[in-house]
């Protein structure tokens, strides 16, 4: 018998994305739709490939609802499913385990969730597949659920559902935690494994495991491609998988090298050639980019000092090609001057340029800035005080990172006066 399953996991489900609309011009709208829209083409693909059943491997909600809406959406999607005869099995994570959730709705008959106490198994004798999974009962599950699944039932295809960091990812919590060899002594035939936003096959065969990834990016840290894994199954095996799309926007990181550019508009020219790289391989999705841009620059302190030049017009690029938003524009340049060959020539630049070393080597110097700037930051506005790039007048080393700029600003300004 061959027949086709599909695995999907982390799909955040409304997740709220906070603190979005600080960004001016912001699709708002459009992100905050994503996750729903990725679902609908997860049920979209579902039917049209006439896959036997669905596999949620956790988090299939990004936290406790903000009311009923979100899980009759929900319902609305898996309804659609029983109507076709496609089955869906799955299991809670860390952002919506069972502690978590207040709300709950009774899930259409063709939902089958695994409980949070101790890993069960249920049977499909039709297809001969035997399915074993355990939902996470509180967000901060440290035990290594795998040790507790039960082993393979001997005459079925079995496939394992784990919500699980593995042997721990950067950038997500450790949780669940079991290695490659704890998941293939159970003999299973496929693991399908959920928590990691990116998609990562750690065996690809006897058995297959794998992290399809989220089905939708949600923020700046989760670029790149995003969707399911379809699995085709053959007289009892797994023959083969591939990756699905589901993504309807996508974030992508744009580097720009300024080392040989001579003007601010040739970074401009190179930022456009990268846009439309990036848009292209966004294949008409909704693009939202971060540019990086890099290099040791002879325009370095323009970029600087004309940053939101730069910004508006990397901003004025994205609407002349339509559907694609500017997130963020960091410049990340260094000097292409160098600052030993200055101080050594006795001038008015050498001796600010001096002093600014001192001030950054002396801990006491800071301090009184420090003291200096307390009225400062206590007057500055939410939105300025906060965020990688917020003013954080509270630490000696967030002053020399200051300094610098301040550097970079004077000599920009005394060398475009006198020449230098």
């Amino acid at each position: 018998m061959s027949f086709t399953f599909i695995h999907a996991a982390d799909i955040h489900l409304d997740s709220p994305l906070k603190g979005l609309e600080k960004y001016e011009g912001a699709p708002v709208e459009e992100i905050r739709n994503a996750t729903r829209e990725a679902l609908q083409n997860l049920v979209n693909l579902a039917i049209e490939r006439n896959v036997s059943f669905l596999v949620i491997a956790g988090d299939l909600y990004d936290g406790d609802w903000k009311d009923y809406y979100t899980g009759l959406f929900f319902v609305n999607q898996m309804t659609r499913l029983q109507k076709e005869g496609i089955k869906v099995y799955l299991i809670r994570g860390n952002h919506d385990a069972q502690s978590l959730i207040t709300k709950e709705l009774k899930l259409p008959e063709n939902v089958m969730e695994f409980s949070v106490n101790q890993p069960t198994t249920t049977v499909d004798e039709e297809l001969k597949v035997a399915v074993h999974g355990q939902g996470f009962v509180s967000r901060s599950v440290t035990d290594n659920l795998a040790k507790e699944y039960p082993h393979k039932l001997e005459g079925y295809l079995n496939i394992g559902i784990l919500h699980t960091s593995a042997t721990g990812r950067e950038g997500h919590e450790n949780y669940a935690p079991c290695s490659v060899e704890d998941l293939v002594t159970k003999g299973y035939d496929y693991w399908a494994l959920g928590h990691i936003h990116l998609r990562e096959v750690l065996h690809d065969q006897n058995p297959v495991i794998l992290f399809p990834g989220n089905i939708q990016g949600r923020h700046i840290g989760e670029t790149g491609d995003k969707g399911c894994t379809i699995v085709h199954v053959k007289d009892g095996y797994i023959d083969s998988y591939e990756h699905q799309s589901l993504d309807v926007l996508r974030w992508e990181i744009c580097t720009v090298d300024a080392s040989t550019a001579e003007t601010i508009d040739d970074v401009i020219e190179d930022a456009r050639i990268q846009l439309e790289q990036a848009k292209q391989k966004a294949d008409g999705r909704f693009l939202a980019v971060r540019f990086h841009i890099t290099g040791s620059s002879p325009v370095h302190q323009q970029l600087i000092v004309h940053k939101d030049h730069l910004v508006n017009n990397f901003r004025s690029m994205a609407l002349e090609m339509g559907e694609v938003w500017v997130e963020k524009v960091k410049v990340k340049t260094t000097r292409f001057v160098n600052l030993d060959e200055l101080q050594e020539q006795h001038t008015p630049v050498a001796t600010i340029l001096e002093f600014l070393e001192n001030v950054m080597e002396d801990e006491d110097a800071l301090q009184l800035l420090l003291e200096e700037f307390k009225d400062i930051q206590n007057a500055l506005p939410y939105e300025l005080k906060h965020g990688e790039d917020g003013f954080h007048f509270t630490d000696p080393q967030t002053m020399k990172n200051r300094l610098k700029e301040v550097e970079d600003l004077l000599l920009h300004h005394i060398q475009t006066k006198v020449g230098v």
